[in-house]
């Protein structure tokens, strides 16, 4: 079984071009109101939602890695990939080390890998 998460965004084509640029995404399928991103096993789906109010959009996406998540961080930072003003790379309580970035819809999208 595989999940793939199916998010709202205003313009389809400003999504896409924010995964290609900073995610490194690459697009598996574009139609007038749908678009399909990959990277490696991640796939996300994007519908068309032009009424969309990015304020009020509440999507959020959890992407757990097994390692590399400082290299992650990194790497953003050098591509100035915007993180998210209260997502800095941080220990959490839970256990987790996470960061978090916010895309053109305001679907939070947090990467986060187990502490040792």
């Amino acid at each position: 079984m595989k999940v793939i998460p199916r998010l709202p965004a205003r313009d389809l084509d400003q999504t896409r071009e924010f995964f290609e640029k900073h995610l490194l995404f690459s697009t598996q399928s574009r139609y007038p109101d749908y678009l399909v991103m990959k990277k490696a096993e991640v796939e996300l789906h994007f519908f068309h939602f032009p009424d969309l109010d990015p304020l009020s959009n509440y999507a959020m996406i959890y992407l757990r890695m097994v390692e590399g998540i400082d290299s992650l961080y990194e790497d953003f930072l050098q591509r100035e990939v915007p993180i998210h003003p209260n997502g800095s790379l941080e220990n959490k309580p839970w256990g987790m080390r996470e960061f978090a970035i916010l895309d053109p819809n305001h679907t939070l999208l947090t990467f986060g890998q187990l502490l040792d």
